[in-house]
């Protein structure tokens, strides 16, 4: 069973493979990103850095009582590897399947290149 690429209607800015054409004024980007961008501001107004040194010490003790997953976060705050044990941030996930997408396509490229020169 063959499946044809959606156009969204008429061509919807997408060639014959489907895919988007250059030009396309691509979607309406994260819906979320403002409401994030505003629970952020207030989240800002409304902590204090006596707050964090509080909630820093809750965390510290807790790790200390062997809390593993309280550890972990101060640890990787403190010395710099909380990026691993994050969530992705929303506002740059496009970006990363961007560059995922890229690296799969010259992956790709490289076997194709291999495959035709096995051939010669």
């Amino acid at each position: 069973m063959s499946s044809q690429p959606s156009t969204n209607g008429g061509n919807g800015g997408r060639d014959e493979q489907g895919r988007f054409t250059k030009g396309n004024p691509g979607g309406p980007g994260n819906p979320y990103a403002r409401r994030v961008a505003a629970l952020r501001s207030a989240l800002l107004e409304t902590v204090t850095g006596d707050d964090i040194r509080e909630l820093a010490r809750a965390l510290l003790e807790s790790a200390k009582g062997g809390d593993v997953p309280a550890a972990r976060l101060l640890l990787g705050y403190a010395i710099g590897a909380a990026h691993a044990i994050l969530p992705a941030d929303p506002d740059r996930v496009d970006l990363e399947d961007q560059r995922l997408q890229a690296e799969k396509r010259s992956h790709e490229d490289g076997e194709r290149l291999a495959d035709m020169l096995r051939i010669v």
